[in-house]
């Protein structure tokens, strides 16, 4: 019985280890931008994001040879314009897990399309990229 307990145990980790971290093979692309010589990509596994709590992996590679690069301190937050009231604003929290990958959470409440700026301060100078994210 105990051996039994045991195995459902560690299969419930491994699978809830999963569902958290997925690889980057796993990941499919939202929004690629280009912005002087760095890509910024932003993945997920659905490749979209939902209203909810989203996973989702933001990655800096240089545009000539496709190799991750050091952005240093980042940042992603997003708003989205409320007709006679103040901007809905999100902010996602960061963790690095590698030069120029950086895994992600934020929430939506609804709905909605919202307007996306990525920071970042590192090796690589200042810079930001801003594009449009529909969260269905």
């Amino acid at each position: 019985m105990a051996k039994a307990l045991l195995v459902i145990v560690a299969v419930g980790a491994l699978m809830t280890a999963g569902v958290q971290s997925a690889p980057a093979a796993d990941m499919k692309p939202i929004r690629t931008q280009k912005v002087k010589d760095v890509v910024v990509t932003l993945e997920s596994e659905s490749g979209q994001w939902k209203p909810a709590k989203n996973d989702f992996v933001l990655t800096f590679t240089s545009a000539q040879d496709k190799k991750p690069v050091d952005a240093g301190q980042v940042s992603l937050n997003t708003s989205m314009a409320m007709p006679g009231m103040a901007p809905m604003v999100a902010g996602a929290t960061l963790t690095r897990e590698g030069a120029g990958r950086y895994r992600g959470t934020i929430e939506f409440p609804d709905r909605g399309t919202r307007q996306v700026t990525v920071t970042w301060d590192g090796p690589l100078g200042k810079g930001s990229a801003k594009f449009s994210i529909p969260v269905r």
